[in-house]
This record gives structure tokens, sequence and C-alpha cells, in this order.
């Protein structure tokens, strides 16, 4: 592949989460539409500041929340020590992060900490736990929005990503289903930051890695999950998850946007088809199919996530970053990237961080 089209891709990625953080950062959290219509019209196309009393208040269109601070954190390790190396990452969350908590929601970067971090901080600062016994039952994205970064760092080397994605999510949250799913997720964009489309057809390609046992998931079915014939043999556990069905989800979501028995129209209900609320199992499925609709799309898949209410910010997160993968750097329109606040920083961050991804392949 092209050292340049890589490059592109893993700085679209990781920009398309920025953008679908800040631009969540204004409607965040609104369960009845008609309270969202009503305070930012039928249709929000840009960065919007949060109403007074609302999620986030006292925060600037354009500006990240706790989300993209973090992920910051994370792209801001992964660049200086050249991968990702736990210890450097808690000790920004140490040095940088914790000591702007105080244990409640509306506290801290973006004026809202997330109930993992939360969690997180009260083991880490007020039961002075190590890292390793600081993780919680939150069975939110948290961790993806994060470590999605270490899945861009090592989307041409998916065991060391299966192995630092779920090490690094392990510190906040501990329900072997979310790991799994969050694993799944960076797996995902690690095949999109390498050309491969998300497309019916990406379960296939994520199961041969199981297959092949560079990703940690026990499958017993064949090829095309054929079932066992007599006689064979229970494969080796490549790893923790009992379960591939989260690496089966993409592939039926993007089923449904290419079935023409199935319309979700327009396309921000997808909201209401998978769920509003902030639950894992609510978030992937419509990132997913938000991702492969708009596929070559940056615009209409992250205003349509952010339409959708309800968790829109993460729902914007993940999907800005799926699509990021797909249409790189150069397809996310010029107007995201200006509005976008410390826009100069975060993209040299993203930047050098696809070189190092480009250094893998040569």
């Amino acid at each position: 592949m092209k050292p340049q089209d890589l490059n592109n891709r893993a700085a679209g990625a990781l920009m398309g989460a920025f953008i679908g953080d800040a631009l969540g950062l204004g409607p965040h959290w609104y369960y009845n539409l008609a309270d969202l219509r009503r305070d930012y019209g039928e249709w929000i196309s840009d960065y919007t500041a949060p109403k007074p009393g609302r999620y986030h208040d006292g925060c600037k269109a354009g500006e990240l929340s706790q989300a993209g601070y973090i992920l910051k954190l994370v792209l801001q390790s992964l660049v200086t020590q050249g991968g990702y190396d736990e210890d450097d990452f808690c000790r920004r969350m140490d040095e940088d992060l914790f000591p702007r908590l105080d244990g409640t929601p509306v506290s801290g970067p973006g004026a809202y900490t997330s109930q993992s971090i939360r969690e997180a901080w009260r083991r880490r600062v007020q039961g002075n736990l190590p890292w390793g016994q600081t993780a919680g039952h939150a069975d939110t994205t948290e961790a993806i929005e994060r470590t999605l970064a270490i899945a861009v760092r090592y989307a041409l080397q998916p065991r060391r990503l299966a192995t630092a994605v779920s090490s690094n999510a392990a510190l906040t949250q501990c329900d072997d289903t979310v790991l799994s799913m969050t694993v799944a997720y960076g797996a995902v964009l690690a095949l999109l930051v390498q050309g491969h489309v998300l497309d019916k057809h990406i379960s296939a390609k994520l199961m041969r890695l199981v297959q092949s046992e560079d990703l940690p998931f026990h499958a017993v079915t064949r090829d095309d999950l054929q079932p066992p014939r007599p006689g064979d043999p229970d494969p080796p556990r490549a790893g923790r998850f009992a379960s591939p069905d989260a690496l089966l989800t993409p592939s039926y979501m993007a089923a449904a946007v290419e079935d023409p028995g199935i319309q979700i129209e327009p396309a921000w209900k997808v909201s209401l088809v998978y769920g509003m609320p902030c639950a894992i199992y609510h978030q992937l499925p419509a990132a997913y199919y938000l991702a492969a609709r708009f596929a070559q799309d940056f615009e209409s898949a992250v205003l349509h996530a952010v339409n959708g209410g309800g968790q829109n910010q993460a729902r914007a997160i993940l999907t800005g970053a799926l699509v990021g993968a797909q249409v790189g750097l150069g397809g996310i329109p010029k107007r995201f990237l200006d509005g976008l606040e410390d826009s100069t920083a975060l993209l040299r961050l993203a930047v050098e961080l696809g070189g190092q991804v480009v250094q893998d392949d040569t």
C-alpha cells in the first residue's frame, strides 16, 4: 500500500474522532428530540455551544469534551513513546487529568466526567489503589473513545492491537463483553485504515484473523461460519474472549445498508432503531450502520450521528473515526478542521502517528 494513503487514512480516523467529539459537545444527551430541535433547529450542521444548564455548560463551540481530552493524552503518549506504553499513559492520567477531577459528574475538562473515569478516579485517588485495580463495571464506550488511537497505531499488527487495546480498556472497565466489543471495534478500524471498506464482507476478514490466532476470540465454526465437522478438535484459544460475535456485528449492519428492503429514513433515526442510550450495545450498531451507509461521505455520517440525539457524542466519535479512516484526511471537509479548537496541534499529532503506522509497513 502507498505510504501516503496509509498515513492519510490513519490521520483521517483520528481527526474524524476529534471532530465527532466536538460536534456532539453542544447538543449532547438530549433524549427528547423535540427539545433538541427546539434548542438547535431542525438540523445541526456545525459546531455548537452547550445551552445554559445543559451538559458541558460553559464550553465553547468547537471545543473537545473530556473524551477528546483523554484521546489527546493517548495520542500524545503514543507519539512520544513510539507505541503503547501503559506506564506513560497512566502517568499522564495521574498528572494531567486526575488532579482536575473531584469525583463528581460535573467536573474536569469538558465540564463533565463519565462514569468509568469517575470510578477509576475514586479507586486511584481516594482508594490509593494501583493501576490495574481501577476498573469498574460501566457498560459504555469510553474505552473505545480513547483506544481507537491505539488501534490506529497498530493497524498493521492485529496481535499487538488486541493486546494493547484490551490492556488499556481494562484500566477502567472490567466487563469481558465490553472489552471484547472494544477490541472488535479497534480491529474493524484497523482494517479501514489498511484500505478495506466497511461492507458485508468485513466480518469474514476479521474471522480469518481469529482463525490465524491474531485476534483473541474463540470460534468453532469453519470458513463462512460453517459448522464444525465430526471429529474436528476444539480450536486452541487465541485469547480471553469466548465468542467472536462482536466481530460479526459490523457485517450485519453493512448488509442492512445494502438491503433495499431495509430503510432507515432519514438516517439519523438509526438512534431510534438501535437505541439512544450510552451502552456499548446501542452505540456500536448505530456507528457501524452510519459508517457503512456513508462510507465516502464524512459530513453526512457525523451529522446524522449528532442529529440522532441521546448519546450522540459517542455515536459521532465512533462514526467519525470509522468514516475518517475510509475517506482519509483529505476527505474531511475543511470547515470541520478549521472550526475545531487546537486543530493544528491535533492534526500534527495525528499525522505523526500516521507516520508510525507507515513505518510498520516498510
